[in-house]
């Protein structure tokens, strides 16, 4: 296989550092591109001594030029606590920096991969969601700085395509899971582990009826090299197609973390989606590919992750750190 040398932007974040490490494993040479908004360093700690991993500090939204034969653009904040924070900063991620990355795409020849989200599809009135549908989204709520955000950017994506010929790659990407998301995030394995782990109240949202599906972040990786190296554009769907209600996570979680925490009741977000689950026949049929990672198994690693975090932690506090 011939090595290629492999743009990613927010490389530093949740998914991009699995990503630089799986693309790192196929001896690829790695640019990880991260302004630390929300990716973190110690997420990319271990990969500084190898010879084929460049970190360039740098915003997306800033024009940049490199020798690239293929860019994941993964730079954005993805959890509604980090994009909600300043949804100004938000809408220009995903609008500018697209752009930006779509130009160096354009003027070095390379593809070029879109990080999209399942919150295009807003509160879904199709369920399960197909690439098919346009959404229920609303474009002046809190979260539309997100959603409509990602949306744009997907707009983007296919007029370089049409207009500059551009390889471009679109994933939506749903409900991914797993070692090195941050702990006050907001999103909700992260926050039912970490809550159950220092046996604090649950925080439940709405009744907990509402639906999500979760993809461990391997198999969401997976997925993500395999539509880069396809030869279709896209939009694919990535994400799990068993359906879970949050009640059933958060019984899971308590039961595998054997923790006697309580729950507490907040009111459901605006334009909280009420179901979310993707039909995923288009990755299945076109890249081979399915998520093969149970929820059991995945939570099983992403609860020894936050462990180990409490155990530093108490290790660093005893040393007087």
């Amino acid at each position: 296989m011939c090595s290629k040398r492999i743009l990613i932007t927010g490389g530093a974040g949740f998914l991009g550092s699995h990503l630089c490490d799986a693309l790192l494993s196929k001896g690829h040479k790695v640019i990880c591109l991260d302004n630390f908004y929300t990716g973190q360093k110690n997420n990319i700690a271990h990969l500084e001594e190898n010879p084929y991993f460049q970190l360039l500090e740098h915003d997306v939204c800033d024009p940049i030029q490199l020798e690239v034969d293929e860019i994941y653009n993964l730079a954005c904040p993805a959890s509604p606590y980090h994009y909600q924070k300043d949804p100004l900063r938000t809408t220009k991620t995903c609008v500018l920096g697209a752009m930006q990355m779509l130009e160096l795409a354009r003027k070095k020849g390379a593809k070029i991969l879109q990080a999209s989200t399942s919150e295009v599809y807003g509160d879904p009135a199709m369920h399960p969601q197909k690439e098919s549908y346009f959404g229920n989204v609303n474009p002046i709520g809190p979260r539309a700085c997100y959603d409509e955000g990602k949306r744009c950017a997907e707009t983007l994506f296919s007029d370089y395509k049409r207009m500059h010929n551009v390889e471009t790659k679109i994933a939506r990407i749903f409900n991914t899971y797993g070692p090195r998301m941050q702990e006050g995030d907001g999103r909700v394995v992260s926050n039912f582990i970490v809550q159950a782990l220092n046996h604090q109240p649950l925080t439940l949202y709405g009744t907990g009826e509402q639906t999500r599906s979760f993809c461990y972040v391997d198999d969401l990786i997976r997925g993500l090299i395999l539509l880069m190296e396809s030869p279709i554009a896209g939009p694919v769907n990535l994400g799990n197609p068993t359906e879970y209600s949050i009640k059933e996570l958060r019984a899971l979680i308590l039961q595998m973390t054997s923790s006697k925490s309580s729950y507490i009741h907040h009111a459901l977000p605006e334009d909280d989606p009420k179901v979310r689950c993707p039909d995923i026949t288009l990755a299945q049929n076109k890249l081979g590919w399915a998520p093969t990672i149970s929820l059991e198994a995945g939570l099983k690693k992403t609860i020894a992750y936050f462990h180990s975090l409490r155990g530093c932690l108490q290790s660093a506090l005893r040393g007087g750190i």
